[in-house]
C-alpha cells in the first residue's frame, strides 16, 4: 500500500478544497521539456532514489554525529507524484513527497547531483480533484477553475501551483486520483 501525503480539509468552497498540509520532505529533479514529457522524463531518476541510489544516514555515531553507510537505502514510495512550473518556460520541479518518518537528518543524499532534498513547510492550499487522463489540457483546465475559484473566494495565491498524480500509468485512465494544488496565504 502507498502512503499518501497527510493534508486535513478546514473547509468546502465552490470549486475546490481549503487544506491544511503538515510540514513535508520531497525529493525533485528540475527537469526542461514540455509538461508530459518532464514528467516522463524525471520518474526514472526519482524513482531510482527512492530504490537506493543514495547515501544512507541511518547510522548515528559518537556525539549524534551521522555516520553515512556504504549502501543505498530503499524508500517506499509515495502519493502523489508532484510537479509544478519551474523558473522559466519550458522548465518543470517534479517530486515525490517522502514517507513521514523521515527527517532531514535521516533521509538519504542523492546519489545523483541533479536531485535535491527539500523541505516543505506546513502550508494552507486550496484543491480540486478529477478524474481522467494526464495531459496539459486537463490540468491546464483545472487550475484556470481553481485560480477563479480562489479568487472568487477572496483568497490569495502564495505559491505555484501544483499538479499531482497519484496513479501508475497502467491504471485506466477514467479511474485516475489526479489533483491541482494552489497554495493560499493563511
Amino acid at each position: 500500500m502507498t502512503e499518501q501525503q497527510p493534508y486535513r480539509v478546514l473547509g468546502r468552497h465552490p470549486g475546490f478544497e481549503l487544506r491544511r498540509y503538515p510540514a513535508h520532505l520531497v525529493v525533485e529533479l528540475p527537469i526542461d521539456g514540455g509538461f508530459a514529457a518532464a514528467g516522463n522524463a524525471a520518474f526514472r531518476p526519482l524513482a531510482a532514489y527512492l530504490s537506493g541510489a543514495n547515501r544512507s544516514r541511518r547510522g548515528v555515531g559518537t556525539a549524534g554525529q551521522v555516520v553515512r553507510e556504504a549502501g543505498g537505502e530503499r524508500i517506499a514510495m509515495t502519493a502523489p507524484v508532484v510537479q509544478e512550473e519551474g523558473d522559466r518556460p519550458g522548465n518543470w520541479r517534479v517530486w515525490f513527497v517522502l514517507p513521514a518518518r523521515l527527517t532531514p537528518a535521516t533521509v538519504p543524499e542523492p546519489a545523483d547531483p541533479r536531485i535535491t532534498v527539500r523541505a516543505i513547510p506546513e502550508q494552507l492550499a486550496a484543491a480540486v480533484r478529477f478524474a481522467g487522463r494526464w495531459t496539459d489540457r486537463a490540468f491546464e483546465q483545472r487550475a484556470t477553475a481553481l485560480g477563479r475559484a480562489v479568487a472568487d473566494a477572496g483568497l490569495t495565491p502564495s505559491g505555484a501551483i501544483r499538479y499531482a498524480r497519484f496513479d501508475p500509468p497502467w491504471k485506466p485512465w477514467f479511474l485516475r486520483h489526479n489533483e491541482v494544488v494552489l497554495p493560499v496565504v493563511e
